[in-house]
């Protein structure tokens, strides 16, 4: 079966966790409003077309005859069907957590450019920004990267505790990936407090299931999505 991904084309963004989990799993899938004669509301139009449980927003996996919204719930799904997560209920839910946990903080990311209103421009409140910003930057950032590093133990383990990664590995990668491009300067000063983490993020990275995703240019580059580099929100 080839799994129907639906997210929208030209941003990593959320969607980015589910492809991850995908590639680096060797599941089939295609990437429906990324497919050639796909128009800009393509996406909008199959999210409003009937069905027995619509999604609220992408990204959203059409799979098995259902429709699953969330990215959390999708990655439950994919890690119980693929092998992606640990094998016993406990461990199932574990790795959901770590997931819930890491969506807290993607929210908070992208927060920094739009505390007020994510409908209205960034110029509209980059006064609040730089407030929000500071305060993810000095308080979340560390609170957040200490507890993962702390569930990991060590620099060659995983966030499950198993001998094989899961997919919220993969997840902590996109997530670290998208401090590093939205908060360099913070990210410079601070990652070496959290080695654990980062020795996760470079395995991963280096995962050989990975690497013909990441050659492929298939991979969307950071930009107008959650994690934005505006230089004026970032400090050392």
């Amino acid at each position: 079966m080839t799994y129907d991904l639906w997210y929208w084309d030209g941003i990593p963004g959320r969607g980015e966790f589910v492809r991850l989990a995908l590639e680096a799993g060797g599941i089939p899938y295609r990437e429906r409003a990324r497919e050639p004669g796909a128009s800009e509301n393509s996406l909008i139009e199959d999210m409003q077309s009937p069905r027995k449980h619509p999604p609220f927003a992408p990204p959203y996996l059409v799979a098995d005859g259902m429709t699953l919204g969330q990215t959390a719930n999708i990655l439950l799904f994919l890690g119980e069907k693929h092998g992606l997560a640990p094998e016993s209920l406990e461990g199932r839910l574990w790795v959901n957590q770590l997931q819930l946990t890491i969506a807290d903080m993607v929210t908070e990311a992208h927060d920094t450019h739009h505390p007020i209103s994510a409908n209205d421009y960034y110029e509209d409140q980059k006064e609040e920004a730089a407030r929000r910003a500071r305060s993810f930057r000095e308080e979340r950032i560390p609170k957040f990267l200490a507890y993962f590093e702390r569930v990991l133990g060590g620099p060659t383990a995983w966030l499950a505790g198993g001998k094989r990664w899961t997919y919220v590995d993969l997840s902590l990668f996109h997530l670290v990936d998208g401090l590093l491009y939205a908060f360099p300067k913070r990210m410079g000063t601070v990652a070496s407090d959290y080695p654990n983490v980062m020795a996760l993020h470079a395995r991963v990275a280096s995962l050989p299931a990975l690497q013909p995703y990441f050659d492929s240019g298939r991979r969307l580059p950071f930009g107008e999505c959650i994690f934005r580099q505006y230089r004026e929100l970032d400090a050392a």
